[in-house]
């Protein structure tokens, strides 16, 4: 399974971007699938994950109001929604499908992984 996420660039702080992630096949539509990200100098950190229907989200804390994640089945694609955006929310963004239909924040939880697309957040 390939992963392809892009939509990252540079935003305005309160400005925002919609990230995008396309799996190789149909197997994203039998799995969840969830967002992550990662600071320059920071560990990994759960973002946001969706199960295979898509009517189970979850969502980290620090952005929980502000990101929406969803999918595509039809597309193989998930999305994440970033709006009001802050200079903290600057990082590499991974997507990645869980091994089950369900999967929460643990980066365990997930096999299979993207390349990551950049988000810059100016002040």
């Amino acid at each position: 399974v390939q992963l392809q996420a892009f939509g990252g660039g540079l935003a305005q702080a309160g400005g925002s971007l919609r990230l995008s992630c396309i799996t190789s096949r149909r197997t994203g539509s039998n799995n969840a699938m969830g967002w992550f990200r990662q600071a320059p100098g920071k560990e990994r950190e759960f973002v946001a994950t969706i199960s295979w229907s898509g009517t189970s989200t979850q969502y980290a804390d620090s952005v929980k109001g502000r990101f929406t994640i969803f999918r595509d089945n039809a597309k193989n694609t998930v999305y994440l929604q970033m709006n009001s955006l802050k200079p903290e929310d600057a990082a590499v963004y991974y997507c990645a499908v869980a091994r089950g239909s369900y999967a929460g924040s643990d980066y365990k939880s997930y096999n299979y992984w993207g390349q990551g697309t950049e988000v810059t957040v100016s002040s």
